[in-house]
């Protein structure tokens, strides 16, 4: 897989299609443009075969082409708007399911906090996949994501979640 071979390919597409239409629509709010994000990021993906080789985790390598995709298709659909907060919304509870002073908390965050807090948390990715992803250093994402815990922590509206 690691060689550019066309099974390779589609193997990776089909692990991590999901994965990509949920950050896509994460960054546009939209269904369609996420589809949309979906194929203009493996066929950047396709561009890169044959001869393709991963030097770090997929998630790591796909993560900022997805951002940036996806920041293009709301700005070409014009509904892109100049308040990012709806970049990091969490999905939604399900119905009755407690979460809703979780969401209402996140939304308060710096967006650079939220952005960790979410890949983190939401997308499973390690410290050093971020680092990575975003390209700052281990010690700022550390950080970043020590001050948001610690927002959430002190809110009563999430004081919940971190009681033992």
């Amino acid at each position: 897989m690691n060689r550019g071979e066309a099974d390779g390919f589609e193997e990776l597409y089909h692990r991590y299609r999901d994965w990509v239409v949920r950050l896509a629509y994460r960054f546009t709010g939209n269904h369609d443009d996420a589809l949309d994000v979906l194929q203009e990021t493996f066929a950047y993906l396709l561009r890169k075969f044959p001869g393709f080789r991963l030097t770090a985790s997929m998630t790591t390598f796909l993560y900022p082409a997805v951002k940036n995709l996806s920041i293009a298709a709301r700005r070409k659909s014009d509904r892109y708007a100049s308040n990012t907060d709806a970049l990091w919304d969490v999905p939604a509870p399900e119905q009755g399911a407690p979460g809703g002073e979780l969401a209402a908390v996140l939304s308060v965050l710096p967006e650079i906090q939220r952005e960790v807090l979410v890949m983190r948390f939401v997308d499973g990715m390690s410290l050093s996949e971020i680092a990575d992803a975003l390209t700052i250093p281990v010690g700022t994402v550390k950080s970043r994501l020590h001050n948001a815990l610690k927002v959430l922590k002190n809110d009563k509206r999430t004081l919940q979640y971190f009681q033992e």
